[in-house]
């Protein structure tokens, strides 16, 4: 690959421009903000979502999306998930019938629980070439070029490797996956998992506590997955185990900082208006019990999320209704 076109100039999408940009790959970055961007070309560094991570001599901030999208032979979408069908709309009209698509937004559309892989079909069409993205990838880290791993997975085998190539080198690791589902669930649920981490460490419940929360919370995960149609060995790995650790125990994860807020009797405005970014897990929740409950999954965890970001009840009251639910066998 010669040249790719990222859409998206939040601190993931910068990050993934920035890797792919040291790989010696063309790399044009596309943001919807015109002045951010010329701020972006000017000082070769994200410094409101990326501070501290310079750009190297390939990556080519754009504002206009029809340069950008023919600027690349492919194109890799790292915008919000709720953004993603308007932007894949805006984008559609400008696709070459070659170009293949990359998504690493994690999480579902909002009001219809639409996995990301249904939503590029719906828009862009069922032969569109197309991979998604994920693992456990703080931006700030990819961008100072810490070691990093990621799964790539695409139905297109080949596709899958090309993406790979692209990305793999330097210390980023890159491996592919046949698991479309699988992968696009594990980086979903994940948030609204690590909310929940967030707020049983808030109220310092302790490290039994969040090992057990991890734990039940990638049982969640596996049965959603399952159910979907997602392979059981994906949730053992980077996408899965991997995201969900990640996610949940550090505080460099938006949607942990989430739960500790509202551990605090903060609201979920005032927390949001303290982390500044969009925190996927609040969107996802919703939508993640809707596909549950389609389906027939029984996730609890997610449930008093859900229950604590609409204001139902209180986070010492969902840890209290986790706490007394019945006894069961491990693997039911």
């Amino acid at each position: 690959m010669k040249s790719i076109t990222v859409l998206g100039a939040g601190s993931y999408g910068t990050a993934l421009a920035i890797q792919l940009a040291r790989k010696e790959i063309e790399t044009h970055l596309w943001g919807r903000n015109a002045q951010h961007m010329q701020q972006l070309a000017r000082e070769r560094e994200n410094k409101v979502y990326l501070p501290g991570c310079k750009f190297p001599p390939l990556l080519k901030p754009e504002s206009d999306l029809a340069a950008a999208a023919a600027s690349g032979e492919d194109v890799l979408v790292a915008v919000p998930s709720h953004a993603l069908n308007v932007t894949l709309r805006a984008l559609a009209p400008l696709l070459k019938p070659e170009q293949g698509i990359a998504s690493a937004c994690k999480g579902l559309e909002p009001d219809t629980g639409k996995l990301v892989h249904e939503m590029v079909e719906e828009v862009l069409g069922k032969s569109r070439r197309f991979a998604v993205i994920s693992g456990p990838t703080f931006a700030r880290e990819v961008g100072l070029g810490l070691p990093t791993a990621v799964t790539v997975a695409s139905a297109d085998e080949l596709y899958a490797d090309r993406i790979v190539k692209a990305l793999h080198g330097g210390g980023f690791r890159a491996y592919s996956s046949r698991d479309v589902i699988g992968v696009e669930i594990g980086g979903s649920a994940k948030n609204v998992m690590a909310i929940g981490v967030g707020i049983a460490d808030g109220l310092g419940l302790g490290a039994n506590t969040r090992a057990a929360m991890i734990t039940r919370g990638l049982a969640e995960i596996m049965r959603l997955g399952e159910a979907l149609g997602g392979r059981i060995e994906t949730f053992m790995g980077l996408a899965g185990l991997g995201d969900l650790v990640l996610t949940c125990t550090d505080d460099q994860s938006r949607n942990r900082r989430m739960g500790l807020a509202l551990a605090k009797g903060k609201s979920l405005d005032q927390a949001q208006a303290e982390i500044k970014q969009v925190v996927e897990g609040v969107r996802a929740a919703p939508e993640v019990l809707r596909l549950a409950r389609k389906h027939g999954v029984d996730m609890p965890i997610t449930e008093q999320v859900v229950r604590v970001l609409r204001g139902e009840i209180t986070a010492v009251e969902a840890v209290k209704a986790l706490a007394t639910r019945p006894p069961r066998a491990e693997n039911e």
